[in-house]
């Protein structure tokens, strides 16, 4: 079956691209030990821009895409976030990204494999129809399911489906972590039995939490803390100014503080942090795509004794000297995943939050006819929004829900 869409391929000057296509419909399995399946096909209706397609689009341009096209292929569908109609079943679902040849795709091991859609070896979301394996087509609440026309407010909340089960999956990890890592020196402080101490130390790892950037990652990691640890101490730090939109709302949705450090040196960033909770960080999340997020960690002291860095950027180089490092007792932690329990969380939250607050569109038609041009000056321009979104299928969607 043929289609349009835009897709990645290996090319120095247009290695992003719109037109028809050839779709494929290969086996895949959503699991270790289940049937591969062919996928059903659905209609991709609301897509949102993920940072990982602009680096894949960057990796085009240098030819570095061969082992992320679908087998047999030499291009990529792309999009990995947004909502899909399925004609067979007459609703709107939510794509589950990751499947494979493992017992978890999230956290595979070296004998297993894995397959994404839009993202590495299957083709995603910004096409016109495709076909995804019908156990990853995850269902949304009931009252939206299936109805004719998806309220917009409703689809601009679910294209955070995919990040925001990434944060649940992070506060998870720093939780296991955290309770692993200081239970024996609660147990040691309080005199208290093991099990009263693992929730003593889990909570005590986000006492004084430092998330650096300002993007949805960093702010829905917040929300998972703020959900799960009301007496957290939460601090963004960005350079934005305080009074923006996104500042704003990340201290009015989150109950947190936020310090703008533009214009400031990495030592002094350091000092106003450390100033700011009168001690260190008890977890440091790095979010910012920057490396003066982990000098500022651990080159500068901000993260304590027994603390957790959660690398959540895709690309710097974390760095640091190991005799500090191993006396402070210090863990990294670093883990962009997350599981179908994730996201079918992370589906029930959205729709109940007000997320859509920080999605802005971009016209079908502007993308399409120069998708570079829209991904290097609107999309990923230093003045974009906090999330840009296109609706793909406007039949689908009501605009004024």
């Amino acid at each position: 079956m043929k289609t349009n869409a835009t897709y990645f391929v290996n090319d120095e000057k247009e290695p992003l691209r719109y037109g028809e296509i050839n779709l494929i419909n290969p086996p895949r399995q959503r699991l270790r030990g289940e049937q591969a399946k062919e996928g059903v096909e659905a209609i991709p209706v609301f897509c949102g821009f993920c940072g990982t397609d602009f680096e894949l689009m960057k990796m085009g341009s240098r030819s570095e895409l061969d082992a992320k096209f679908p087998e047999g292929e030499k291009r990529l569908i792309n999009g990995h976030e947004g909502v899909v109609y399925v004609p067979s079943e007459k609703r709107f679902a939510i794509v589950l990204i990751r499947g494979g040849d493992s017992v978890d795709p999230t956290r595979f091991t070296e004998d297993e494999s894995y397959f994404e859609y839009g993202c590495d070896g299957a083709d995603g979301l910004f096409s016109d129809r495709n076909y995804f394996n019908p156990d990853m087509l995850l269902h949304i609440p009931a009252e939206y399911e299936k109805l004719d026309k998806l309220p917009l407010s409703v689809a601009k909340r679910l294209v955070f489906s995919d990040p925001y089960a990434c944060a649940i999956f992070q506060h998870e990890r720093m939780c296991d972590i955290g309770s692993a890592q200081n239970f024996r020196v609660i147990m040691a402080r309080d005199k208290c039995d093991e099990t009263t101490a693992r929730k003593t130390a889990e909570n005590e790892t986000f006492r004084n939490t430092v998330i650096y950037g300002l993007g949805t990652t960093g702010l829905f990691i917040g929300d998972q803390i703020r959900r799960h640890h009301p007496d957290a101490r939460i601090l963004f730090v960005a350079r934005s100014d305080e009074n923006s939109e996104k500042a704003i709302f990340a201290k009015d949705t989150v109950s947190a503080d936020y310090m703008s450090v533009a214009g400031l040196d990495e030592a002094d960033i350091a000092e106003k942090i450390k100033a700011f909770f009168g001690s260190t960080a008890s977890v440091f999340v790095g979010t910012s795509g920057n490396e003066v997020e982990s000098r500022i960690a651990f080159e500068y002291g901000v993260l304590g004794c027994n603390g957790i860095y959660d690398s959540f950027s895709l690309g710097p180089k974390v760095s640091f000297d190991t005799m500090p490092f191993g006396f402070r007792n210090h863990v990294i932690l670093s883990s962009i995943n997350f599981t179908q329990k994730h996201m079918q969380t992370a589906i029930e939250i959205l729709c109940q939050s007000r997320f859509d607050e920080l999605v802005r569109l971009i016209d079908k038609d502007e993308f399409i006819s120069d998708p570079i041009d829209a991904y290097v000056n609107k999309i990923y321009s230093k003045a974009a929004p906090l999330k840009t979104a296109v609706i793909w299928n406007e039949k689908y969607i009501d605009k004024d829900r």
